[in-house]
């Protein structure tokens, strides 16, 4: 009798054991996003099975089912735009070149401008090149003495403008050059930047870092050795380095099982953090609140539109975020807010301060350093210690040789001074108001021209979004660049915008933006078939897709016809 009570004791607890695990894997499930943003293990196996296919000849400019005479437009203005940079750049398209056949870097930067399929037409035609050899305000200049408006931003350091920096850096070096580049020991500088740090952050203890990605790591390696947890969550779409740890989609080799990625802004990722007791860290990319649970947008996947012209809530988005607070508070898990592209940015006291949401460990970068490259981490003194009192041999190890050098150490300082100033600390209350209205602004020129186009902003960083349903409208970075307007690599995604920049510059950008969006319409890009649609661009280039991974590429054209194509 004994024997049967024990048994079925095991087995009802075993039974309970196996349901609740089952009820976990369904929240977990629930919170994840439905879209490959969500999913990245599914990502990684769909992104090695993808097939190359081109689009050859003529069928470059009409794989929308153009008509011959819009097909015919675009080929002439596709080769008038290469004729142009060739004839305006010969000696920086030339060093650039040669850059590329040794720089891994730009050989990749050049391969993903736009879609895979329009590559090496694009390639051929605009072999555009990142080189420049002088800044002047907001301008940059490349090898032939072209000047162009920058709007890559550095990819996040420049906050306040080129001149800025030159003077962080040359006052810098000037108080660091008595010492030179002594490393281990610390430049008395290190204790002012502390203290200015633990006030912008409002948090204790302070660690210093090469790159933003750098101190990411340190913060999750942090969070996981106090709270003796083994995962993190990170939200879809977010970008917190390229580092595999938090990097976990595609572009990753790492099969991150200690990862989970979630919905921003939706109770079910609450519910997971709120019922799971392995979780160490939260980690929050302030920029998600212009586009949640999308990564940040770039012309290489543009493929049709690009929705989301509303712009950003920002109560909506600081209502989540002290939901979150509240939640990580609860259960003892650390949350981590990722200011290394933010910070500065939205305040001077980065996204806590705009959101009004205090976080544990906060990591900075990009334009914290004035001009050098830099990663710093902040905490409290729970989070931050490296070290256990009570067991002497159990650490959480993070050095490097570069951490604290003397010149980035002065260069930050001279940064910080220039943040503390009255004169910028009072230009922050009218930054948003300000850039606002200049993106409403010019939100309303293209609305009175009927131009397929809007931005969306927070702060001085904005997004272009597509109202046609264009397989063509990367083509647009182009023209921007004909118009002398400088961008990053991933092209109108992000157009990021200097503080510095006068109501006389932001009308230049918006003169030379308005011109290129008409050659743009007038070069017949935006043509596409009567009642198109996203959804209806998405569907043909599924069946593009699986055509060419069954062996040979055929599409549809305009009027459901099937055309033959070519496939590598």
């Amino acid at each position: 009798m004994f024997d049967h009570v024990l048994l079925f004791t095991i087995a009802a607890g075993a039974a309970l054991w196996i349901l609740l695990g089952l009820q976990a894997r369904l929240r977990l499930t629930r919170a994840k996003h439905p879209s490959l943003q969500g999913h990245a293990a599914i990502a990684r196996r769909i992104a090695r099975i993808m097939p190359f296919y081109e689009y050859g000849g003529e069928k470059l400019f009409a794989c929308d089912g153009a008509p011959e005479e819009v097909a015919r437009q675009r080929k002439t203005d596709f080769e008038r735009l290469g004729a142009h940079f060739s004839d305006r750049a010969p000696k920086t398209l030339a060093a650039g070149k040669a850059i590329e056949s040794g720089v891994s870097d730009a050989s990749f930067v050049n391969a993903h401008r736009v879609p895979f399929q329009f590559r090496s037409e694009v390639r051929r035609t605009f072999p555009l090149t990142n080189l420049v050899d002088a800044s002047h305000g907001n301008r940059v200049r490349d090898l032939d003495g072209n000047w162009s408006y920058d709007l890559s931003g550095s990819y996040g350091v420049n906050v306040f403008g080129h001149e800025l920096y030159k003077q962080c850096l040359e006052r810098g070096f000037e108080r660091a050059q008595p010492l030179g580049p002594v490393l281990g020991a610390y430049h008395p500088v290190v204790n002012d930047n502390v203290e200015r740090l633990r006030r912008l952050s409002g948090l204790d203890e302070v660690s210093f870092h090469m790159s933003g990605t750098e101190a990411v790591m340190q913060a999750v390696r942090l969070a996981r050795y106090h709270t003796n947890r083994p995962r993190i969550v990170r939200f879809a779409g977010a970008y917190h380095g390229w580092w595999d740890g938090v990097q976990v989609g595609i572009g990753s080799q790492r099969r991150a099982t200690d990862v989970y990625t979630l919905r921003d802004m939706h109770p079910a990722s609450l519910k997971v953090l709120q019922t799971r007791r392995d979780i160490a860290a939260v980690l929050v990319s302030p920029l998600q609140t212009l586009h949640p649970n999308r990564a940040a947008p770039g012309d290489a996947t543009l493929v049709s539109g690009r929705d989301g012209t509303g712009g950003h809530d920002r109560d909506r988005y600081a209502r989540w975020l002290h939901q979150l607070r509240s939640v990580c508070s609860e259960r003892g898990i650390a949350l981590i807010m990722d200011e290394v592209f933010s910070g500065f940015r939205l305040a001077a006291g980065g996204a806590q301060e705009y959101f009004g949401v205090a976080a544990d460990l906060v990591t900075y970068g990009k334009s914290l350093g004035g001009g050098l490259p830099v990663g710093v981490l902040c905490g409290t003194h729970h989070f931050m210690k490296r070290y256990r009192d009570d067991r002497p041999m159990d650490v959480c190890f993070a050095r490097g040789t570069f951490n604290s050098h003397p010149y980035v150490m002065t260069c930050m300082n001279e940064f910080l001074r220039h943040l503390e100033s009255p004169a910028v600390a009072s230009s922050y209350e009218q930054l948003h108001p300000l850039w606002d209205r200049r993106t409403a602004t010019l939100n309303r020129a293209l609305e009175e021209r009927d131009l397929p186009i809007r931005l969306a902003n927070v702060g001085s960083l904005l997004t272009v979004h597509y109202l046609a349903p264009s397989r063509y409208n990367w083509m647009f970075q182009f023209y921007l660049r004909a118009h002398e307007l400088s961008l990053s690599w991933t092209g109108t995604g992000r157009l990021i915008m200097s503080h510095d920049y006068t109501e006389a510059d932001f009308a230049a950008v918006s003169d030379r933006f308005l011109a290129a969006a008409e050659k743009m319409r007038h070069a017949g890009w935006w043509w596409h078939p009567p009642k198109w649609s996203d959804r209806a661009n998405r569907r043909q280039i599924l069946r593009e897709m699986l055509a060419a991974r069954l062996g040979g590429y055929r599409t549809l054209d305009a009027s459901g016809n099937a055309v033959t194509g070519r496939v590598r």
